[in-house]
């Protein structure tokens, strides 16, 4: 492997979706309506949480964070994707690409560890509720989304920096609409065998951790949910549940379906098609599912727009 770019190649080619001029319009108005409601959604969540002091508390704390994340995640895509739709190019510099690539990186990675803090605060309200504002207290979460932070910044130095070593083909086409770390690395005309191995098992580690706590989490709500001897008592506990329970599954499956579409699939449309559930689909309905199942958001949007709050 070089020390280097020992080709210096100017710009990258998004192959992501048809070059049918008919069908580019359409791709425009849809992803610009989806990335609107997707801002709109998560910035809506952001603003209910701060003007409202009810929803001051640990849970609303990190749902507000993660929709932070899903608008960084959505932007770091979406607009240079709408930029070149309606410019009818599918170029994007050396540089843009590796910016792309280092905050896609950082977001995405957020987004798990986020999903792990929620992971940890529905177990310690479930599982230890008279300690619950104790062990929650306002130190704790803030010190829980500013690790996740750190540790996603780390993650995607860690990624980024091995890239930047790389020598490229003077014909670089990404069967991508963004650039995404395992095709930028297939691209490379270098020696990539220690970057592969680098890149699946910082992934593996820095991945799976907050799988594997949102996992062993869940047994522990589980088993106590299963010691509530009324129906009722069962029914409230595994309801406060619910929200994250879609919204990882949702992250997870997509995510998983992104990378084996990728791995597995020569068809540049099948890969994006999956890359769009992930990165676009995904961040604009995680505040819906918060939203429409949750009585005190419901409740705080009402009161926003002058509404009469729910009982």
């Amino acid at each position: 492997m070089g020390l280097g770019n020992e080709t210096q190649i100017s710009e990258f080619f998004l192959l992501g979706f048809s070059e049918d001029p008919e069908v580019q319009p359409l791709l425009f108005w849809l992803f610009l309506s989806i990335y609107l409601l997707t801002i709109f959604g998560n910035l809506l969540i952001i603003l209910v949480f701060i003007t409202d002091s009810h929803l001051h508390t640990p849970m609303y704390f990190f749902i507000s964070n993660l929709s932070l994340c899903d608008i960084g995640l959505s932007s770091t895509t979406v607009p240079k994707m709408l930029v070149n739709i309606q410019a009818q190019s599918r170029a994007i510099t050396y540089t843009g690409c590796i910016t792309q690539m280092y905050f896609f990186t950082i977001f995405a990675g957020l987004d798990d560890f986020l999903l792990a803090v929620m992971a940890y605060d529905r177990f310690v309200a479930i599982c230890h509720p008279l300690h619950y504002t104790v062990i929650m207290n306002p130190q704790i979460c803030v010190l829980m989304v500013l690790g996740s932070w750190i540790m996603s910044f780390i993650h995607s130095c860690l990624q980024g920096l091995k890239v930047l070593w790389l020598s490229f083909c003077t014909h670089a086409e990404i069967p991508h609409f963004f650039c995404e770390l395992r095709q930028m690395i297939q691209l490379a005309c270098s020696d990539t065998f220690f970057n592969c191995l680098a890149m699946y098992l910082i992934h593996g580690v820095m991945g799976g951790s907050p799988l594997g706590w949102i996992l062993f989490s869940y047994s522990k709500i589980v088993s106590s949910i299963r010691a509530i001897s009324s129906a009722q008592g069962k029914y409230k506990a595994f309801s406060t549940c619910v929200s994250h329970l879609l919204v990882v599954s949702l992250f997870y499956c997509t995510g998983v379906g992104m990378y084996i579409s990728s791995a597995a699939s020569h068809n540049t449309h099948s890969g994006s098609s999956a890359s769009v559930m992930y990165t676009v689909i995904t961040p604009m309905l995680n505040p819906f599912i918060y939203s429409l199942r949750n009585k005190d958001i419901r409740g705080a949007l009402n009161k926003c727009f002058g509404g009469k709050s729910e009982k």
